[in-house]
């Protein structure tokens, strides 16, 4: 017995293709996992998008890192909010970081908004702007070099976020102290559990990636890196 309770997931190139269905061999594989252990989302997005994405399967959801919680009701065969947690934003001082970084780095060349702000209180620093071309951003870095030269100096002009390196050309800001082991950290506080008895299964765990703050927090984590292979690499699970 391999003594995990929990297993928590993030979605988008873990369970799925970015933004894309959950696929029926991997529903069937969480539908496995299900019989044994308490299943549970760790997203970087709003809990409602994740279950939408996920074809609302039947799963509780951390989203926002940790900032949002919602608890699946077998009942109404929904989720049901329990958190949701909103931090000032003081716009004045992002717009004044971003644009410093713009001109230290060279990217004053931009199309849309210097930065895009959502609700939760996270925000996104897209170095190309906010109505940058598709095609434009997915040949801007694809193997996230440009943005891991800066990232170090993103973080510390961000001091009181924590950053990512997020879709194809900007980077992610999460209020501090909201990440991914926090949000877990704090669950199991509430719900009893030790980080021993919870396994995270991500895929973005390199610098800069939001599942790296799981693997430095020290929780047993499983590495994905096709979402193809969830089926396969969770197997062993189930002997």
């Amino acid at each position: 017995m391999n003594g995990y309770k929990l297993i928590a997931m993030d979605l988008d190139g873990t369970l799925t293709q970015h933004k894309s269905p959950l696929s029926d061999e991997n529903r069937a594989a969480l539908d496995a996992l299900r019989t044994r252990y308490h299943l549970m989302m760790a997203g970087a997005g709003m809990c409602a998008r994740i279950f939408r994405q996920m074809g609302r399967y039947p799963i509780d959801i951390l989203g926002n890192y940790g900032m949002q919680f919602c608890r699946y009701d077998p009942q109404t065969q929904d989720l049901q909010l329990v958190r949701d947690t909103v931090c000032p934003c003081d716009r004045e001082s992002v717009e004044r970081r971003v644009t410093q970084l713009r001109q230290e780095f060279g990217y004053t060349d931009f199309a849309g908004d210097n930065v895009e702000y959502h609700a939760s209180g996270c925000i996104t620093f897209p170095l190309l702007g906010t109505a940058a071309q598709l095609s434009d951003k997915l040949a801007f870095d694809p193997t996230r070099e440009k943005r891991r030269r800066i990232y170090a100096r993103v973080c510390d002009v961000f001091s009181d976020y924590h950053v990512f390196i997020g879709g194809s050309s900007s980077f992610d800001l999460a209020p501090s102290p909201y990440n991914k082991a926090y949000a877990l950290e704090e669950y199991c506080r509430e719900n009893g559990l030790h980080k021993e008895e919870v396994l995270y299964i991500g895929d973005d765990y390199g610098m800069g990636g939001n599942d790296e703050s799981v693997l430095l927090a020290g929780f047993p984590f499983l590495r994905i890196d096709d979402y193809r292979d969830f089926p396969r690499l969770t197997a062993p699970l189930l002997d």
